[in-house]
Order: C-alpha cells, then sequence, then structure tokens
C-alpha cells in the first residue's frame, strides 16, 4: 500500500506566525472599538477563523460597520505580511519532522487565505516541501472546524480519508481531523491548559513526529524498506 498522505496545517504546527497575528489582530480591533489582547487568540480563538472573531467581539461590545472592518482587515493583513517576511520563524523540529517524512506525499490544509500561506512558506524556506500543494479554507470556502477543508484535500490529493494522517497544533483543527475521520496527531504545546481530544495523539514537539507517523505506518499501512529500521531512531530527534 502506499504511504499516508500527509495533511500538515501551518500557523503554529510549522511557522511560528501566531504571536505576530495575535499582536496584529489586537492594534486593528482596538482601533475600531472592538476590545482585544493578543493573548485572547493565543486562549481563546487560536486558529479561528478570522470573521468567526470579529463576529464573537460584536456580540460582546457592539456592532460595527462592515466597512470598517474590511479596511481593518485589510491593513492587518498588510502589515502581518510584511512582518512575516522579515519576523516569521519555525517551529522547532518542523525543519527536522519534513525531511524525515520526505518519503511521504503532503500537502498544507489551513484556515488562512492561500496567499498568507505562501508567504509564509517562502519566509521561512518552506516551500519546496510543498510546491503547489496548499489547501487553503477561503479557496475551498470551507473552515476548520467544519471537516470539509479535509475531506477536500483528501480528494484532490487522491487518498481515502482512512488514508491521512493530519497534524495540527489548534483544537479547531484537531476536531474538523478526527471528524472527517482521519488519524490525528495533535502538537500541543500547552498541554497544561489544552487536553487533546478524544482519539487524537498528544506530542509536545515536532522533535517526536518522525517516530509517530513511522509507528502508524508500521502499524496501519504496508511500509516500504525505507521504513524498516527501529523507532527509536527517529524518536532520537529529540
Amino acid at each position: 500500500m502506499p504511504l499516508p498522505l500527509l495533511l500538515f496545517d501551518c500557523d503554529g504546527t510549522l511557522v511560528d506566525s501566531e504571536p505576530l497575528l495575535a499582536e496584529e489582530m489586537a492594534v486593528g480591533l482596538n482601533a475600531i472599538g472592538l476590545p482585544f489582547a493578543p493573548g485572547d487568540y493565543l486562549g481563546e480563538f487560536r486558529g479561528a477563523r478570522f470573521r468567526h472573531i470579529v463576529a464573537s467581539l460584536q456580540a460582546r461590545h457592539g456592532q460595527v460597520a462592515p466597512e470598517r472592518i474590511a479596511a481593518m482587515e485589510a491593513a492587518m493583513r498588510a502589515n502581518l505580511a510584511k512582518r512575516m517576511a522579515t519576523e516569521l520563524t519555525t517551529i522547532d523540529g518542523a525543519v527536522e519532522a519534513l525531511q524525515a517524512l520526505s518519503a511521504h506525499p503532503n500537502a498544507i490544509v489551513s484556515n488562512g487565505p492561500e496567499s498568507k500561506i505562501r508567504s509564509a512558506l517562502a519566509a521561512t524556506r518552506l516551500s519546496d516541501y510543498f510546491a503547489h500543494r496548499l489547501f487553503s479554507a477561503y479557496t475551498a470556502n470551507c473552515w476548520k472546524p467544519e471537516p470539509c477543508l479535509h475531506l477536500h484535500a483528501a480528494s484532490i490529493m487522491g487518498f481515502a480519508a482512512s488514508d491521512c494522517i493530519a497534524i495540527d497544533d489548534a483544537l479547531v483543527g484537531v476536531r474538523a481531523a478526527l471528524a472527517a475521520g482521519m488519524t490525528v496527531v495533535h502538537l500541543n504545546r500547552f498541554p497544561e491548559v489544552e487536553p487533546t481530544p478524544e482519539g487524537a495523539i498528544m506530542i509536545e514537539s515536532m522533535h517526536a513526529l518522525p517516530g509517530v507517523v513511522e509507528r502508524l505506518t508500521q502499524e496501519r499501512w504496508t511500509a516500504p524498506a525505507f521504513y524498516q529500521r527501529p523507532v527509536q531512531h527517529a524518536v532520537s530527534l529529540r
């Protein structure tokens, strides 16, 4: 059997963009009268669709004219793009994991716009690992935690959901992939405050991902000779 398809989230899983995004959101939202702190994104709203965040804040603090929201969002995304080009870094262990898992087919599945995904990968020199295999919620018109974005990506890539492993740091993505019927690895960098949903496999570092994927491949898929090696070798990336 072929190796399973690896579906990676982008923000918070491969690139450390969430602190930058949280800061720019706070600037923009406060400017239009919607109280918001960077910690609100990293806590309550991590991984959520921006329109969902705005709608939640308006329900609490009052409505804002749509044209003001649109202008703020455009400015926020422009400022974020500038910062990402010079400040963005990879999540620790992400590059090593992608290198170790290069034999697997893979793709990006993200709630972010495709332009943002491409900018993030280019800024961190990860573009070559994925080429054009990028699936954005804005393009598919389906956002996590709904399962349709993962199912769309799997279908385009020619894989059944049962032959996919999804890797995501945010609960919205973990729940989406579980609902899609995929094997799910939760990169849980905040285990003390964010329990991993039942059915997902938790790792605390991307350094652990190759070992987990290798074990799953051996258990659930027929592995090629490339994978016939001790699991300890991959786990030693920690």
